[in-house]
Order: structure tokens, then sequence, then C-alpha cells
């Protein structure tokens, strides 16, 4: 059990040691190294992205809490479930954000595999 503490108490200040999401980029495409954890971030962010788009469509604002909802939960089913770690979002919310998104374009351009 030390260990895993151990390991826990790294993890987050390696996480917390950095000061721009350039440098956080690499460690965050390195926390989604499971395809099939990059599968459900990219089915979580399109389902996002489709609620977003009916907001505009249907004028219902709650879509927009439903596509956050889409977008973190098959994000969290990822990691969890397959890559087997901690959603880098529990520690950096707003770099792993923007980290979803560069990673979501990432894999539209053939930058990172799907």
């Amino acid at each position: 059990m030390e260990t895993s503490t151990t390991q826990a108490a790294a993890d987050t200040a390696t996480v917390q040691s950095f000061s721009s999401f350039a440098e956080f980029y690499p460690f965050y495409l390195g926390e989604h190294s499971n395809k099939a954890c990059r599968r459900m971030h990219f089915l979580g962010s399109s389902l996002g992205l489709l609620c977003l788009a009916m907001v505009f469509v249907t004028g219902q604002v709650q879509l927009v809490l439903y596509g956050l909802l889409c977008g973190y939960a098959c994000a969290w089913v990822g990691h969890f479930g397959f890559e087997k770690n901690k959603p880098a979002s529990f520690k950096r919310p707003l770099y792993s954000f923007m980290g979803d998104w560069v990673m979501y374009k990432d894999m539209w351009l053939g930058k990172v595999s799907l």
C-alpha cells in the first residue's frame, strides 16, 4: 500500500509541475496511450459537440449539460476501464479540458491514432 501512495504523490507532483500547456500536452498524450481510451474520448467529444449543436437547433440550453456529461462519462470510462489510470482532469482540470480538444483535433488530422 505504501508504494501506491508514494506513486500517487509522485504523479500529483508531476502533473502540478507543468508551467504551460505546451509542457503538459505530451504528458497528457502519455496518459492516453490505450487506443480504446482514446476512442472513448473521441466518442465523448463528438457527442458533446453534437449536444452543443443541438442547443442552437432546439434552443434547449440543458443540452450543454448533457454534452458535458457525455464527454466526461466517456472519458472516465476510457480511463478507469481501459487505460487503468485516473484522469488528469482531477489534478489539472483546465489543461486537461484543453488537452481533450487538442487531442480531438489531432485525431481528426491523423496526428494521434484513433
